[in-house]
């Protein structure tokens, strides 16, 4: 009994020992896997670490990059734009120059044209002077007929009228001459009219240059000559008569005007 109560306790113990050693045995795996678990967990939490690390570096490096490329585009374009400021800013000084240059030469050759014109017109203008200059020279009226001036010109003092028995003005001088003495032209000029004035009698009036106009009146006869034709200095027009009725009463003679722009003058002043 003892023998078999032994064998028994013996066989207890050994089962005892048996389930505590494989407990131990359960307890070192299940250590040793939850040691490997925990190694494992913080070996894939640093790797975790480091891949979110390295994303990290690669979005730093990469805002970095375009952060780059951006401030070099911006530099780039600033750069570029700053060369095109530069190019416009030289194009339009350059178009500045030329525009003044060429407004400088514009306005120099206006002033040059201007004053060539100038010239050309002040020497235009001399010769025209110098031209009507000797033109009027040129003008010396002569005494149209022989004789003594019986009647001067008086525009401004009156003159006893034998014919209108009263005091008158006198716009002509009245040379006195024989009947059918020649008369000439007083200076060369052309032929206006030939006309029998109820004042004067048969009158001619020669045009001058210069708006002169001589007029020849109390003629006998016109037929040397006729309207429109040129006429010398000197040569004859006419004949002395007696056709006057204003100046019917006096003696026969030529009663000789000279008007400047139609407007009566004293001969005496005109005649050389």
């Amino acid at each position: 009994m003892r023998r078999e109560s032994r064998r028994q306790n013996l066989k207890g113990k050994m089962q005892t020992d048996k389930i505590i050693l494989y407990t131990g045995i359960g307890i070192a795996i299940l250590a040793v896997i939850v040691f490997a678990l925990f190694m494992y967990s913080k070996e894939l939490s640093d790797d975790v670490k480091n891949s979110t690390m390295s994303l990290e570096k690669m979005a730093s490096i990469a805002n970095n990059t375009q952060n780059t490329e951006s401030a070099s585009s911006q530099l780039g374009k600033s750069v570029e734009e700053s060369q095109n400021e530069s190019n416009e800013m030289m194009t339009n000084q350059t178009s500045n120059t030329m525009n003044v240059t060429n407004t400088t030469n514009t306005i120099n050759r206006t002033n040059s044209t201007n004053t060539t014109q100038t010239k050309n017109t002040n020497s235009v203008t001399t010769n025209s002077n110098t031209v009507a200059q000797e033109k009027k020279k040129e003008l010396n009226f002569g005494k149209p007929a022989d004789g003594e001036v019986v009647r001067e010109y008086a525009k401004d003092n009156l003159i006893y009228s034998e014919t209108l028995k009263e005091w008158t003005t006198h716009m002509g001088i009245d040379i006195k001459a024989e009947k059918t003495s020649i008369v000439k032209a007083s200076e060369a000029g052309t032929i206006k009219s030939i006309k029998n004035d109820p004042r004067y009698g048969l009158t001619i009036v020669i045009e001058h240059e210069d708006n002169y106009q001589t007029v020849y009146s109390n003629l006998l006869t016109s037929e040397f000559v006729v309207e429109g034709e040129t006429v010398e200095k000197g040569q004859s027009i006419g004949t002395v008569g007696n056709t006057a009725a204003f100046e019917i009463a006096d003696e026969a003679h030529l009663h000789f005007e000279i008007l400047k722009d139609s407007l009566p003058v004293d001969p005496n002043i005109y005649i050389k």
